[in-house]
């Protein structure tokens, strides 16, 4: 080879070396550049969504990006726990579903009770052997006796929490189709009240009858979809003549009266009608026009579902809004069942349940107490 040629050649592989060299150069110096704001949003919404509310505050001032998914995520108020009954034993298990964390809990004190009602952190349950009625708070093991009742069919609900003046204890049943008796009680009375009420409209009680208490009065969804209200402090009963909500053809086969819920959303008063493996249908009752109104949106709000009573949240971790929570955990106890109506699919995929057959003294949604971390 001729002495140009080699310098040709010298000089092509020293322009290619040189040349990967500048590019090396030029992507470590990018590497140099970037910053945690350069994190993915994805990722940076993981990271942000288990920091505490102040911790969340402070990350939010760093800059545009994490201040935007800082708030997406951003926790104010304190999510429902799944608690779950067991069916021999005295140990009861809690599970967070923002921390994905479950508890076990020995509470000997609830020895032969069955689950009632739910709110602001109390249980109410009933000891069929004995006809005892009581409140229990698991976060502070307060117990609260009431009166003596029997309760056969029929579920029963409370107004606000027992340490309040104000609290109200309620249950109906049919006595007939135009006959129900309602039964009233509260904390420090020494018996319950009894009183017969007529209905212009047929109202068939059941244990798969929903109630919740909201505005200052207690709605009772029956078996058929016919709501009842009982004012307590007025002591008034009617069933109103709202025809059941719009459910399609395919949503009335076996037990689809069973799978549905009921709660109140800051002050409207929401039913979740499942059936299956079919999407969810969510009502809102309409009081202006006396008519159930269908909702494809829940403004980021979250709703908690299950057969004895269910919750409402805002403000919850950005995943979980605009989601129905239900009461199963798949996966090892890692996973709750949800319904996404963003997505308009349940996660996990495919995980759907029929709520139809599961025991409605399985489990029940409940509130701890503000900042509360965890069982010690």
């Amino acid at each position: 080879m001729s002495g140009r040629k080699r310098r040709k050649l010298k000089l092509l592989s020293d322009t290619i070396a040189n040349s990967r060299r500048g590019a090396t150069e030029v992507k470590n110096d990018n590497l140099e550049l970037q910053t945690w704001s350069d994190l993915p949003a994805e990722l940076l919404q993981i990271i942000m969504s288990q920091l505490p509310l102040d911790d969340n505050v402070r990350a939010s001032v760093v800059c545009k990006s994490w201040y935007s998914v800082a708030n997406a995520v951003r926790v104010v108020n304190q999510s429902p726990w799944l608690m779950y009954f067991p069916k021999f034993g005295q140990w009861y298990e809690f599970y967070d579903p923002v921390q994905r964390k479950t508890y076990s809990i020995e509470f000997p004190e609830l020895n032969g009770s069955r689950v009632c009602y739910t709110k602001d952190g109390w249980l109410l349950l009933y000891r069929p052997r004995t006809d005892r009625v009581f409140f229990f708070n698991p976060f502070t093991r307060e117990t609260i006796k009431m009166p003596r009742f029997e309760m056969t069919y029929q579920i029963v609900a409370f107004s606000c929490a027992p340490t309040s003046p104000n609290c109200v204890l309620f249950t109906v049943k049919h006595v007939s189709p135009t006959v129900v008796a309602i039964s009233t009680c509260h904390p420090g009375a020494t018996e319950w009240t009894t009183v017969n009420y007529q209905n212009r409209l047929p109202f068939v009680s059941s244990i798969w009858n929903k109630l919740v208490f909201c505005n200052g009065l207690f709605y009772c969804l029956s078996l058929t979809g016919w709501l009842g209200v009982f004012d307590p402090s007025e002591r008034t009963w009617s069933v109103l003549s709202v025809p059941p909500p719009k459910c399609p053809e395919n949503f009335f086969a076996k037990n689809w009266w069973k799978g549905k819920f009921m709660t109140e959303q800051e002050g409207d008063v929401i039913v979740i009608y499942t059936c299956s493996s079919e999407n969810p249908i969510i009502f809102k009752l309409d009081q202006a026009l006396m008519e159930w109104e269908e909702l494809k949106t829940l403004d980021g709000a979250t709703l908690f579902a299950s057969f004895l009573s269910s919750h409402s949240r805002i403000d919850l971790p950005g995943m979980m809004r605009n989601s129905i929570y239900f009461s199963k955990v798949r996966f090892y106890g890692k996973r709750c069942i949800s319904f996404s109506l963003d997505d308009y699919r349940y996660y996990p995929r495919k995980q759907w349940h029929d709520w139809g057959e599961q025991d409605p003294f399985e489990s029940i949604w409940i509130e701890p107490p503000k900042d509360f971390s965890g069982f010690t």
